[in-house]
C-alpha cells in the first residue's frame, strides 16, 4: 500500500477518535514502508490525544524520530510544540526548554497567517493562561459539555420515539452521530430502562427536581438535629448521573463501531 493511503487512513480514523486504530495503522505503514515523517506525526498525535504520561512519552519518541528524518517538517514541529507546552514543566523540564527552540524555528519557517502559525498562537494562548483564566476556560468548557449533553438527550429521545413507532432504522454507516444515536437506542431499550428514558425526555425538569430534593433533604436533616452535616441528599443524583453515564457509554460504543467499520472497509480495499 502507498504512503498516502496510510496517511489518509490515519486522518479519517483520528477524526472520529479512533486513536488506537491510528496507532495501529501508522505502525503498519512504518513497518511496510520504513521511516516516514508523516506517519511518525500521526503516531505521535494518536499517542498525545490520550493525554496520559505514558502516551506522552511515546508521542515524544515518535515526534523526535520524525524530526530526525525531516528537521523542518512544520507538522511535526507544531505537534511537538503543543505536546511540550501541555506537559508539566516540573516533571518534564526538558520539554519546556525544547518548546522555546521549536517556537523560534516554526516562526522562521511558517509565514505569518499560516495554519501552523495560528496553531502556535493558539497553543501559546492556552499554555500562558493564569489561574483565573483556567477557571474561566474550565467554566466555558463545562457549559459547552452541558449544552452538548442536552442536545444529545433531545436527539436520543427523538430517536427512541421514532424507534417505538418503527421509524428508526439501525445505522450501519460511518456517520459518528448516527452511530451514537443507534447505540443509545439499543442500550436504552426494554422496560428496565424506562426510568432512564423518562429522565432523558424531561432532562431539565429532572435536574431541577433532583437539586431541590437533594438540597431539601440535606437541610431538613441538619435543621431537624438528626445530623450536624448531611450528604444523604446527594443520593438523589444517582439516577440522573446513571442516565448520563448511559449516554456516555452509547457515545463510546458508537465510536467503536464506526472505527471498526472503517477498518473493515480498509481491509476489504486491501483484499480487492
Amino acid at each position: 500500500m502507498e504512503r498516502q493511503q496510510y496517511v489518509e487512513r490515519c486522518s479519517e480514523l483520528f477524526e472520529v477518535g479512533g486513536y488506537a486504530a491510528v496507532r495501529t495503522t501508522a505502525e503498519a505503514g512504518l513497518k511496510e514502508l520504513g521511516p516516514d515523517p508523516d506517519l511518525f506525526r500521526w503516531l505521535g498525535q494518536a499517542h498525545a490525544a490520550e493525554d496520559e504520561d505514558d502516551h506522552d512519552t511515546e508521542a515524544e519518541t515518535a515526534y523526535r524520530q520524525g524530526l530526525a528524518l525531516a528537521p523542518d517538517d512544520l507538522g511535526l514541529l507544531v505537534s511537538y510544540l503543543e505536546l511540550c507546552l501541555r506537559s508539566d514543566s516540573f516533571s518534564y523540564p526538558g520539554r519546556s526548554k525544547r518548546a522555546v527552540d521549536m517556537q523560534a524555528r516554526i516562526e522562521e519557517l511558517a509565514p505569518p497567517g499560516s495554519s501552523e502559525r495560528l496553531r502556535v498562537d493558539d497553543a501559546l494562548g492556552w499554555a500562558g493562561r493564569g489561574y483565573w483564566d483556567d477557571l474561566k476556560a474550565a467554566a466555558a468548557e463545562g457549559r459547552l459539555q452541558r449544552a452538548a449533553a442536552a442536545e444529545q438527550s433531545v436527539l436520543v429521545t427523538d430517536a427512541l420515539r421514532r424507534s417505538a413507532r418503527g421509524e428508526f432504522a439501525e445505522d450501519g454507516g460511518e456517520d459518528l452521530q448516527a452511530a451514537e444515536l443507534a447505540a443509545a437506542v439499543e442500550l436504552l431499550q426494554g422496560r428496565r430502562y424506562a426510568w432512564m428514558r423518562l429522565l432523558l425526555a424531561h432532562r431539565v425538569a429532572a435536574y431541577v427536581w433532583t437539586f431541590v430534593m437533594s438540597f431539601g433533604v440535606n437541610k431538613a436533616l441538619v435543621w431537624g438535629g438528626v445530623l450536624d452535616f448531611s450528604l444523604w441528599g446527594w443520593l438523589f443524583w444517582i439516577p440522573v448521573l446513571t442516565a448520563e453515564a448511559k449516554l456516555r457509554q452509547a457515545k463510546r460504543l458508537g465510536r467503536q463501531r464506526v472505527v471498526a467499520r472503517m477498518q473493515e472497509r480498509h481491509a476489504q480495499t486491501d483484499a480487492a
